[in-house]
C-alpha cells in the first residue's frame, strides 16, 4: 500500500471540527461584557469555543457546580434505571438536600433529577456510592474524567461540592466541562427542567422538586445549567441558554450579582459571535472530485470572517488485490478522501472530512438516537470516530 499527500490551497471551502470541544479563545478585539465577578468565561456549546473569559483559569472554589461533573459521569457509568440505595453516609448530610430516608431506595434517573434541580447533597454521595462503589471511588472518576477532557486547572474530592481542601476548579475549566456535558442529551434535558416529581416510597405523597435555577425563568432560551453557594465559595452559576439554534453557557464563581451578570454574558455572546454556516453538508470542493462531510458551524465575530484560512489535505491510498485471477481495485480508505484544515489567527480550528464522489458518507449521530448509558453515546461515538480519522488522515 501506498500513500501519498496532497496539500492545496483552499480559500473557498472550510472545515467541520472533528474534536466537538475545540479550544480557540476569542481575541479582545471586543470589549466584554462588566461582571461583578472574580473570575468568569462563557463558551459556545457547539464549537467549545471560549468567547469571553475573565480571570479564567484562576482556581477556585465551586461550592455546588461539582454536580455537574457528577451528573456527566453517573450519566456515563450507569443505568438510569439502575436502583440506587441511600446508605447512612449519605442519609441527612449536610447543606442541600433531598431528605431522602436511610435505606430508601429511587431510580438514578430521578436522583439525578433530585441532583441537578434541587443540589441534593444526599442524592450526590448516594449516586456516588452507587456508580463508583464508594465515594472516594467516584472521585477518581471525576478526576479521571476532568483529565480525559482537558481540565487541567481543576481537582475534585468530593461529588457534592462542599469545602474542602484540594477541590477547585476554574471558570474556564468549567465552562469547557458544561459544553462538554450538554453534548449528552441525558444530561441536557435534564437541567433544562423546570418542576419534577418523582415517586416517594414512605409517603402518600411525591417527591416535588422546583428548579433552583432562576435563569430558566428570566432569560429568553435559557435551558440550564446549575447553581451553587457556599460560605467560602460564596454565589457561583452556570447557565446556558439557546437562541437561533446556537447555545451557550456562561460561567461566575463569587458573583453577588450573577443573574444580570449572566444575562449580560450571554447577550454579548448572541450579539457579537453568532454561529456562521461554513461548511454545508456534502458540499463539492471546487476542482476536485470530493466532496465534505457534515456540515459546520463555527461562532465568528463580523471582523473575524476574512481571517479564516483553508487548506485542502487530499490522502491517495490504494492496494492491489486478485480475485479468481482478475485484478480488482480495492480501497481501505472507503471513500474517505482527506480533510479541509481551518486555521483562525494561527490556529487550527477544525478539519472536516471529504469524501470521493460517490462513495459512502457516514452520517451524523442524532441527539435522541443516543442511548442512556455512555457505550453508545454522542461523545463516545464522536471519540471512536475521532481515532478512526486520524488514524487515516495521519499526514
Amino acid at each position: 500500500m501506498r500513500k501519498i499527500t496532497k496539500v492545496i490551497a483552499c480559500m473557498l471551502i472550510p472545515v467541520f471540527l472533528l474534536s466537538s470541544l475545540g479550544d480557540t479563545q476569542a481575541q479582545a478585539t471586543i470589549q466584554g461584557p462588566s461582571t461583578h465577578a472574580q473570575s468568569a468565561a462563557l463558551i459556545d456549546v457547539t464549537s467549545g469555543r471560549l468567547l469571553y473569559s475573565k480571570d479564567g483559569d484562576k482556581e477556585l472554589r465551586i461550592a455546588s457546580l461539582t454536580k455537574i461533573m457528577t451528573a456527566i459521569v453517573a450519566i456515563e457509568h450507569s443505568k438510569l434505571d439502575d436502583k440506587v440505595k441511600v446508605s447512612p453516609s449519605a442519609f441527612a448530610k449536610e447543606g442541600s438536600s433531598l431528605y431522602l430516608k436511610l435505606g430508601e431506595e429511587m431510580t438514578l434517573e430521578n436522583m439525578l433529577y433530585g441532583l441537578m434541580l434541587r443540589s441534593g447533597n444526599d442524592a450526590a454521595s448516594a449516586i456516588a456510592e452507587h456508580v463508583g462503589g464508594s465515594e472516594e471511588g467516584f472521585v477518581l472518576l471525576m478526576n479521571k474524567k476532568a483529565e480525559q477532557i482537558g481540565l487541567t486547572h481543576s481537582h475534585f474530592m468530593n461529588p457534592h461540592g462542599l469545602d474542602a481542601e484540594g477541590h477547585y476548579s476554574t471558570a474556564n475549566d468549567l465552562a469547557r466541562l458544561t459544553a462538554y456535558a450538554l453534548h449528552n442529551p441525558v444530561f441536557k434535558r435534564i437541567v433544562a427542567t423546570e418542576d419534577k416529581s418523582a415517586p416517594n416510597p414512605n409517603e402518600s405523597w411525591e417527591y416535588s422538586w422546583h428548579n433552583k435555577n432562576k435563569m430558566l425563568r428570566m432569560y429568553e432560551g435559557a435551558d440550564g445549567v446549575k447553581t451553587g453557594y457556599t460560605k467560602k465559595a460564596f454565589r457561583c452559576l452556570v447557565s446556558s441558554a439557546t437562541r437561533n439554534g446556537q447555545q451557550l453557557a456562561a460561567v461566575t464563581l463569587n458573583d453577588g450579582n450573577d443573574w444580570n451578570d449572566h444575562a449580560r454574558m450571554l447577550d454579548f455572546g448572541f450579539e457579537y459571535f453568532p454561529l456562521v454556516e461554513i461548511a454545508k453538508q456534502e458540499q463539492p470542493v471546487q476542482n476536485t472530485d470530493v466532496v465534505t462531510g457534515p456540515g459546520f458551524w463555527y461562532p465568528l465575530a463580523e471582523s473575524e470572517k476574512s481571517a479564516l484560512t483553508k487548506k485542502l489535505i487530499l490522502h491517495e491510498n490504494r492496494a492491489q488485490s486478485e480475485t479468481e485471477g482478475n485484478k480488482q481495485s480495492t480501497d481501505p480508505t472507503f471513500g474517505l478522501a482527506g480533510r479541509i484544515d481551518m486555521q483562525l489567527d494561527g490556529k487550527l480550528v477544525g478539519s472536516i472530512p471529504v469524501y470521493r464522489k460517490g462513495s459512502y458518507i457516514p452520517p451524523e449521530p442524532k441527539t435522541e438516537d443516543a442511548t442512556l448509558g455512555g457505550i453508545g453515546d454522542v461523545s463516545s461515538w464522536a471519540a471512536a470516530w475521532r481515532a478512526v480519522l486520524s488514524h487515516l488522515l495521519s499526514p
